[in-house]
């Protein structure tokens, strides 16, 4: 099995499991994530190539972190995850990418993201459910992240914290590529259970 092919496995358990606890059909998460109930299907069973958006949509409706959705179980207390080993979950089409390096246990997980933006290339986000706050620290290069239509102009060294749920653009600006960590801290779920 390829490595593409088991995290497409991984992924269509962790979807349907998650749809599952939620008690979803496939038609109410499709209504609720403007998923098409085809897409759906194919995915739980391991099946098409769903884009970025789709899976922060499934995420967003699921009530869970994007990489819960991508993510095999634990392997341990600590996990160390090398850039080189993630894929890019957003390619630009200058040479941009956002790769999802891990995410947090806990009733209030955070991802962790690199992101590398090319001058001029923008990626427009999704906005987040209610309670989801982002922050990017800018490593080298620049920046400007926009927020509900205003622009932010941000270089190395500088950290922005805002609401995900409004509508947000990450774009390369400057002369260089611009390196940055975003972290999506995401709301408490729902208590397990039991």
């Amino acid at each position: 099995m390829t490595e593409t092919e088991a995290a497409l496995r991984t992924l269509a358990h962790n979807v349907r499991t998650a749809r599952t606890r939620a008690g979803l059909s496939l038609d109410e998460l499709g209504r609720r994530a403007k998923v098409s109930k085809g897409a759906l299907v194919g995915l739980e069973k391991a099946q098409g190539n769903p884009n970025f958006a789709t899976l922060v949509r499934l995420a967003d409706t699921l009530g869970v972190s994007v990489s819960a959705l991508m993510e095999g179980p634990a392997e341990g207390r600590v996990r160390v995850v090398s850039a080189d080993a993630v894929r890019p979950l957003w390619a630009g089409e200058r040479g941009s990418e956002a790769r999802l390096m891990l995410t947090t246990s806990g009733a209030a997980p955070v991802e962790v993201w690199r992101w590398r933006l090319e001058p001029g290339e923008e990626y427009p986000s999704h906005p987040h459910q209610a309670g989801v706050v982002e922050t990017v620290s800018v490593t080298s290069g620049r920046m400007i992240l926009v927020v509900d239509g205003a622009e932010h102009p941000m270089e190395a060294g500088q950290t922005a914290a805002f609401d995900g749920d409004a509508p947000h653009t990450y774009r390369g600006s400057g002369d260089g590529t611009c390196h940055l960590i975003m972290t999506v801290h995401l709301p408490p779920g729902p208590a397990p259970q039991g």
